[in-house]
């Protein structure tokens, strides 16, 4: 048993079982025990790796697409740059290097990052080793300004709920004990009046996510991009509306149990993409697209037959390796989607369909 885990046994002791929401936050952000604030979880050493530690040409093109949408936008000066989780900082580096021709952007540009995990911000300074950076701890936090943000596999780890079909009501997924051992269980039944357009396309027993935390945070970017001007780009795995139990954990590139190990394991669900669109509103939302689709629309296949002009070998393969995990049907390519969002009656980020 983990040290969390016995803290999480004392707590569900005492006041009984938690909902999945509240275990997650304390799994990964436990100021002690939490697994973002003690570890670097990137690459081979850690648990998984994200699109921009596969290959330069994902934050490169998102950063391209960006700028184009700063320049449709009539280049507006002073502009906020932000990233939500960003990781080492991988693809704001690739994302600034394709950008230096862009005339005008970066002088006009800054840079924030939103990144709660003090490890992480450690590794993201080294990683852009510039002075013109500020973390920021929330959204809420960044500067009245038009606001460009790319958000890559961050909605995935905000805490989820999770509602189980049951008559015309709902049962809520819950935390509880085994003896010793952590479990999933079932709370009452009740009425949720935030699902009740869910009964018209769920059966008895289907399970229904919520993400709270997601919704806010889309709210607020809407908010900003709707009254300053802006775009936003969301990349990560879901797809429109959430359906079915997607809680899930990684450790060491594997699945693992994710009430096993507390705090050792990360923690993720799919994002629901139809409420961070309906909550980003009064901004505009891009048709959803898929991660493949998206890279090709901005040219990912010529510029992958540039780099690998100058490959050869094992690093040949890497690159091509790379390329097919980020475009093809079955990996990145599908899994992944892409939700833009601009001001009311902009056109959306390049790579994407109104």
């Amino acid at each position: 048993m983990t040290p969390l885990a016995e803290k999480l046994a004392t707590r569900i002791a005492a006041t009984g079982p938690m909902n999945l929401g509240d275990y997650m936050s304390a799994c990964l952000m436990h100021p002690e025990h939490g697994y973002y604030t003690r570890r670097d979880p990137l690459g081979v050493s850690g648990d998984f790796t994200t699109a921009p530690e596969m290959s330069q040409m994902f934050g490169e093109l998102v950063g391209l697409s960006l700028a184009q949408c700063w320049l449709d936008q009539g280049a507006p000066t002073p502009f906020v740059l932000a990233e939500l989780g960003p990781g080492r900082g991988t693809l704001m580096t690739d994302l600034l290097r394709a950008t230096r021709g862009v005339p005008g952007f970066h002088g006009a540009l800054r840079l924030h990052l939103v990144e709660t995990s003090p490890a992480l911000r450690e590794v993201q300074a080294v990683t852009l080793a510039r002075d013109d950076v500020t973390w920021c701890d929330q959204v809420t936090d960044l500067p009245d300004s038009p606001l460009y943000l790319v958000a890559n596999e961050f909605f995935d780890a905000l805490p989820i709920r999770q509602f189980q079909r049951a008559g015309n009501g709902w049962r809520e997924r819950v935390v509880g004990l085994d003896g010793d051992a952590l479990t999933l269980g079932l709370g009452p039944e009740g009425k949720r009046p935030e699902l009740a357009h869910r009964l018209e396309d769920t059966r008895e027993d289907d399970v229904v996510e919520t993400c709270a935390p997601g919704t806010v945070i889309a709210a607020e970017i809407g908010a900003r991009i709707a009254a300053r001007g802006g775009a936003a780009l969301i990349v990560d795995y879901g797809d429109w509306r959430s359906l079915g139990d997607t809680f899930q954990a990684v450790a060491c590139h594997a699945p693992a149990d994710p009430l096993a190990a507390p705090g050792e394991a990360d923690l993720t669900a799919h994002v629901d993409f139809e409420a961070l669109a309906l909550a980003a509103a009064p901004a505009a939302h891009a048709r959803l697209c898929r991660q493949g689709a998206f890279l090709a629309r901005l040219g990912i296949g010529a510029r992958a037959e540039a780099l690998a002009s100058g490959l050869s070998g094992a690093a040949l393969e890497s690159h091509m390796s790379a390329f097919r995990r980020l475009t093809g049907a079955g990996e990145m390519g599908t899994l992944f989607k892409v939700l833009g969002l601009m001001p009311p009656g902009a056109a959306p980020p390049p790579g994407l369909e109104p």
